[in-house]
């Protein structure tokens, strides 16, 4: 079980209320694919993704990008027990979606940049130790299956 400091919960929870997940979502998942072209093997159903303004501008990066923070949302209301919270969805990635557990931990550093550039100075040492805290343990709990 994680221990949180109230610092890290209250941090978390700061972070996520002010995201503006259509514009950060797409913009993660849309960094992801163009960084790690390799990622977008996993997405071949996405349609036109031969370049970064084509990734960019896809609607369905868009959408997914947007379902991704929409699920973080679970982790942000029930940080005491994250490993249950996705457990379902932690089978689904490794039994329906085998091979996906590098993606989730290389968007998880694409998210962190999106977020850092979009709070600024805001965005401190102590804020990236709190959210980088929290998606490792959110990466860890989806991929457990993985184990």
């Amino acid at each position: 079980m994680v221990q949180w400091t109230d610092f890290e919960r209250a941090t978390i929870q700061s972070v996520f209320e002010k995201m503006d997940y259509d514009d950060v979502g797409p913009a993660a998942l849309s960094r992801c694919l163009v960084v790690y072209p390799w990622t977008q093997r996993y997405f071949g159903n996405f349609g036109n993704l031969y370049n970064a303004a084509a990734i960019q501008g896809n609607p369905m990066v868009a959408a997914h990008g947007k379902t991704v923070l929409r699920g973080l949302d679970r982790a942000v209301k029930n940080m005491d027990d994250i490993k249950a919270t996705y457990a379902e969805l932690s089978v689904l990635h490794s039994e329906k979606l085998p091979g996906r557990k590098k993606p989730l931990l290389q968007n998880r550093h694409n998210l962190t940049i999106v977020v850092a550039a979009r709070m600024g100075a805001d965005f401190t040492a102590d804020v990236q130790g709190a959210f980088q805290k929290f998606l490792a343990v959110v990466v860890s709990s989806l991929g457990r299956q993985y184990h």
